[in-house]
């Protein structure tokens, strides 16, 4: 059958018009847009990626699985920062080539397609929507997942997408209502899609919440390094089971390795396995020095936290400047976006506005609100600084 046809109106093609503006201006362009790192690669990642250069995965073709350093940099990190143990919970991991392959071919992989349901948030990461279509199943939009309600009784629903924290919003769902879209979904026979790509970045801490331990409800009584929002395969979240669970994780925002094209796929082993096979006869394998890469960054937490810094701290300033525009900003609970309603009649007024200041933002249509904006702190320090100054005059 092939992939069936898509639409969105995600198209970053749209904001040319409005860059052309703004690098017009006397300052030039400050792009808050796309979400693209800009920070160094860790160290201990470009080495790792140097060591292995000349690898015997690296001249030979790698394991689709990963090789064992891989898989047990993937089970650690689930462990130590996350409170999962992958073996306990007869879960398993493969590692996908960036996080966007695996989110645009997951219903397909799940073999849905016309009649299937894939239930996601009306407000989200376009490529959701756009997967689901490729497989020619059906998308179910609904304001708030945790609302089960709005989607445990319609007829076809084979699958549910959750983002926590999520792109746009920056939304955390705690770990109670997480386990309640775990168990609706169970008895439904759907499948839970939690993509917890910024799961590290939750800023609830730092603006005095509760102790991580208590905030990702782990098992462990060990102190986590770093703090996270709760995961879908904790264990009182998926009732110490992974059936019917899959979370997806990415390396671009943690350790900026967007370029590397480093994410993985874990959860119910089942899933999992099938997923490997499918992946290994097209070829969609992560390269043998970049899989001894990735692992250097799931294990150089020391890095991590000083980027977590930079974003906060990036998030910070936008806010205040944002606010001193007159929009209504707040730090978010987790990810890298500040998310406002727009002060115009819809978000093409404001980002016409911002241009005739030097400024893109992503237009909430791309997310499925189309009185919003996006603005992303994955920008440089320098960018930012120039941003907040131009909002504050």
């Amino acid at each position: 059958m092939g992939f069936h046809p898509y639409s969105s109106p995600y198209d970053w093609s749209r904001i040319a018009s409005y860059k052309t503006v703004a690098q017009a201006t006397n300052d030039g362009m400050v792009d808050l847009s796309v979400g693209s790192p800009i920070d160094p690669v860790p160290a201990s990642v470009q080495a790792a990626l140097a060591e292995a250069a000349d690898a015997p995965n690296a001249h030979g073709y790698p394991a689709t699985q990963g090789t064992d350093d891989l898989k047990a940099a993937i089970d650690e990190w689930f462990r130590e920062l996350r409170g999962v143990d992958l073996k306990a919970l007869n879960a398993a991991a493969v590692p996908t080539v960036g996080s966007k392959e695996a989110v645009a071919l997951m219903a397909s992989l799940l073999h849905l397609g016309p009649g299937d349901v894939v239930v996601q948030p009306q407000v989200s990461y376009p490529t959701y929507e756009i997967g689901t279509q490729l497989a020619g199943a059906r998308v179910l939009k609904v304001a708030d997942v945790a609302d089960v309600d709005s989607w445990v009784n319609v007829p076809g629903v084979k699958a549910v997408w959750v983002n926590s924290p999520c792109n746009p919003s920056g939304e955390i769902l705690n770990a109670d209502w997480l386990a309640g879209i775990v168990a609706a979904a169970r008895r439904i026979g759907a499948v839970v899609l939690s993509d917890e790509c910024y799961a590290l970045m939750d800023w609830r801490v730092a603006a005095g919440a509760a102790p991580h331990a208590q905030l990702n409800e782990a098992e462990s009584t060990e102190p986590f390094s770093l703090a996270s929002a709760p995961c879908a395969l904790n264990p009182q979240v998926c009732e110490g089971a992974a059936d019917n669970v899959l979370v997806l994780y990415s390396l671009s925002k943690q350790s900026n390795m967007a370029g590397y094209r480093t994410a993985f796929i874990a959860g119910d082993w089942r899933l999992v396995r099938e997923m490997g096979e499918y992946r290994k006869q097209i070829g969609q394998i992560i390269p043998g020095p970049v899989q001894a890469a990735m692992a250097a960054g799931l294990r150089d937490i020391q890095a991590v936290r000083v980027q977590r810094h930079c974003y906060h701290t990036r998030l910070a300033r936008l806010v205040e400047a944002l606010r001193s525009y007159g929009y209504d900003a707040a730090m978010p609970d987790g990810a890298l976006y500040v998310w406002v309603k727009a002060l115009g009649e819809d978000c093409w007024v404001d980002m016409a506005a911002l241009a005739k200041l030097g400024i893109i933002a992503s237009p909430g249509e791309f997310y499925g609100a189309t009185d919003r904006l996006r603005f992303s702190a994955t920008a440089s320090d320098e960018a930012i600084d120039s941003a907040c100054r131009r909002l504050a005059s």
